[in-house]
C-alpha cells in the first residue's frame, strides 16, 4: 500500500487457476486501485487443500453422469483457512446464481471483506451450497469454462466503485448506475468521414445538453433494455422527455 492507511476492500478469490489472474492484475482498474491501498485481492489456491497426494478437488457424481464435481472437503478447507469474519460474504460463481447487477456491486462495495469462490465442471457438492457459500451469483444466462473470469467481472464491478478507484465523474453517469443506459458519446473530430457530432454537444448550454443526454440515455434504454424502465424511477420531466420521444417515432400514416 502505498497511503498508509487500511483498504477499504478485500477480496479473496478461491481459485484452482490463480495464474489465470495474471494479465488481469498487473494492469487496469483494479491494479490501480491495489497499488493506491484502496483494495487488496488475495489469490486462495484451492489445489493445495485438495485430497491427498495427488491433492484431488473433483470426483465423479454419485448416481452417474458426464463431468466432475468440486469436493467439499477442499472447499470447506480452504474458506475456513481464511479466519473470515461470520459477516464476510462468501459468494459461489455460478450459472444457477441470482443474475449480478450494478445494485448488488452497490452493495458489495460497501462492504470491508468479499470472498468469491470459481467454480468449475458441472459445479460443486451440494452441500457446499447449503452450509457453506451465504451468496451465488451469476454473470448472465450462458455458461463459461471458468468461475474466475466470472471473479474478475464482479471484481472489477465493485472496486471501480471504492471511493479513489476513478474519479467520481466517471462513474456518476454510467449506466445502470441511474438505472438507465448511458447516452451517447462523442469526441474529436467534430466531422468524420461526413458523421457530424450532434450541434446541442458544440452549443456551450449545459442544460440544454444534459437535457439531449438525458433523452438519449432515455431513447437508449427505452430501445435496447426497456425492461429497465420497469424498475427506474422516473420524474415527472424525465416521463415527460420519453413521451417526447415515444411521439417523435409517430409516422403521418399512424397518427
Amino acid at each position: 500500500m502505498t497511503n498508509g492507511d487500511s483498504p477499504k476492500l478485500t477480496v479473496t478469490i478461491v481459485t484452482l487457476f490463480p495464474n489465470l489472474f495474471r494479465c488481469w492484475l498487473e494492469q487496469g482498474v483494479v491494479s490501480r486501485a491495489v497499488e493506491k491501498g484502496i483494495a487488496v485481492v488475495r489469490l486462495l489456491d484451492l489445489r493445495p487443500f485438495g485430497i491427498g497426494r495427488h491433492q484431488v478437488t473433483d470426483d465423479y457424481p454419485f448416481g452417474g453422469g458426464a463431468g466432475m464435481v468440486m469436493k467439499p472437503e477442499p472447499l470447506f478447507a480452504a474458506v475456513e483457512s481464511i479466519g473470515r469474519r461470520q459477516e464476510t460474504p462468501v459468494i459461489l460463481m455460478t450459472p444457477a446464481g441470482r443474475m449480478f447487477n450494478q445494485r448488488i456491486a452497490e452493495s458489495l462495495a460497501e462492504r470491508q471483506n468479499l470472498v468469491l469462490v470459481a467454480g468449475h465442471y458441472e459445479g460443486v457438492d451440494e452441500r457446499v451450497r447449503e452450509h457453506l457459500v451465504t451468496d451465488e451469483l451469476s454473470i448472465g444466462d450462458f455458461v463459461i469454462s471458468a468461475g474466475e473470469l466470472a471473479a474478475m467481472v464482479v471484481t472489477d464491478a465493485v472496486v471501480r466503485l471504492l471511493p479513489g478507484a476513478l474519479a467520481e465523474e466517471s462513474t456518476a453517469e454510467e449506466s445502470f448506475v441511474s438505472g438507465l443506459l448511458e447516452y451517447p458519446q462523442y469526441t474529436r473530430p467534430a466531422t468524420f468521414r461526413d458523421w457530424e457530432v450532434p450541434d446541442i454537444l458544440l452549443s456551450g448550454h449545459h442544460a440544454e445538453i444534459a437535457r439531449w443526454r438525458r433523452r438519449e440515455a432515455l431513447r437508449r434504454t427505452f430501445e435496447r433494455r426497456p425492461d429497465l424502465l420497469e424498475t427506474t424511477a422516473l420524474d415527472d420531466a424525465e416521463l415527460a422527455l420519453l413521451a417526447e420521444w415515444r411521439e417523435s417515432r409517430v409516422t403521418p400514416a399512424e397518427e
